[in-house]
């Protein structure tokens, strides 16, 4: 009799337990925590009921189930793929593509795995593009190539609330072959590049010598033109000046060379002199002016010889601080014209040109040599 109470006392805890553990485990299974960053979506009996946002959910327990799905940008590699160019040449070639799920509901409801759908229908655009474009374009313009990548997937995944962010390709290599055969013609180029800006180079040395020669032959005879001028001028300079002395010279320097030649005279042996009228009264007449002279002084003292009309006139004495007015004039006037030339060519302002430009007209006489050579031929033909 009291095995049994016993037993149903023990049966009754236990379905109690149970109850206890089905309760905790329905709440635990109603509550649904979603991440910041995520949106799951909610199905009750396999049916689509809604989107559950970041937080704290309650959803019905044991007959629910949730997908997550991460709402941030993603990073897609697309594997290498090969291709066969326009120009029939082999390349390889890899990408990554950033997508971000814009609607959870279509990308769970639309499509079976967007992440892997997006990566195969980016292996086949890639190659499908890489294939409608030759070799040189596949290695010069990335850009294009992301774009038109991009543009092929923007229509699909629209569809499946998918967008693509950004494709970048990653690499294009051609093959083996193509790439000694590339090799081999980048270093031909350079040496073509190489040899054109040597003979470049040896071309202006040449036309930089020359035009410092012609530069330096000018200030050589601007400065012997000057020294000529200058030389000409102290000619003209010291002859007036001379001229201006004789005409000062007068009677008194022909009185003095006549003393020295009595004086040469009275040297001599002979004791029997003939001397000119007019040198005896030339010599008396200074004799008047001599400290202590016994002579009476008579008229006025001794004046300069003047010269005749045609003598002055050739002399030029009558216009003597004129012509030293128009000399001093010319000189300075020619010595400053003569130094400002001689700086603009030093400056190179004084028309001459430089080598870049006597480069340049070479380089456009020999394009219309041309190009008046090739319409000649083409008029033959």
């Amino acid at each position: 009799m009291v095995t049994v109470p016993l037993q149903l006392g023990f049966g009754v805890a236990a379905i109690g337990l149970l109850f206890l553990l089905l309760i905790i485990v329905a709440v635990w299974q109603s509550v649904e925590i979603v991440d910041a960053y995520e949106k799951e979506a909610l199905t009750v009996f396999g049916e689509y009921r809604k989107l559950l946002q970041p937080g704290i959910s309650i959803i019905p327990p044991f007959v629910s189930r949730t997908y997550a799905f991460d709402m941030r940008t993603q990073t897609l590699d697309v594997p290498r793929q090969e291709a066969i160019t326009r120009d029939n040449s082999p390349v390889t070639a890899d990408a990554v593509v950033y997508i971000k799920v814009m609607d959870a509901k279509k990308a769970f409801l639309e499509v079976d795995d967007y992440k892997k759908a997006v990566s195969n229908l980016a292996q086949t655009t890639l190659r499908a593009v890489l294939g409608d474009m030759e070799l040189d374009d596949t290695l010069n313009k990335r850009q294009e190539i992301n774009a038109k990548i991009r543009q092929e997937l923007d229509e699909p995944t629209d569809e499946w609330g998918i967008r693509v962010e950004s494709v970048e390709v990653r690499e294009v290599n051609p093959s083996k072959d193509v790439q000694q055969a590339m090799e081999q013609q980048t270093s031909a180029e350079r040496r073509r590049r190489a040899m054109i800006l040597e003979a470049q180079g040896e071309r202006r040395s040449a036309v930089e010598e020359a035009e410092g020669e012609k530069q330096s032959n000018i200030i050589r005879a601007q400065g012997e033109k000057q020294s000529q001028i200058l030389e000409a001028q102290g000619d003209a300079i010291s002859t007036v000046l001379r001229a201006k002395s004789a005409e000062s010279m007068g009677e008194r320097a022909i009185i003095e060379r006549g003393m020295e030649t009595l004086e040469e005279i009275g040297q001599g042996e002979s004791t029997t002199f003939v001397l000119p009228q007019e040198l005896t009264s030339l010599v008396g007449r200074y004799g008047k002016h001599l400290t202590g002279s016994d002579v009476e002084s008579q008229g006025e003292g001794l004046e300069g010889l003047e010269f005749d009309e045609e003598t002055r006139q050739m002399l030029g004495l009558d216009n003597i601080d004129e012509i030293l007015g128009q000399i001093d004039e010319a000189a300075e006037m020619d010595v400053d014209e003569l130094e400002q030339e001689a700086e603009a060519v030093k400056t190179g302002e004084a028309g001459i040109k430089s080598a870049d430009e006597v480069i340049e007209e070479m380089d456009e006489e020999e394009l219309s040599e041309t190009e008046a050579g090739t319409e000649t031929e083409t008029e033959t033909e």
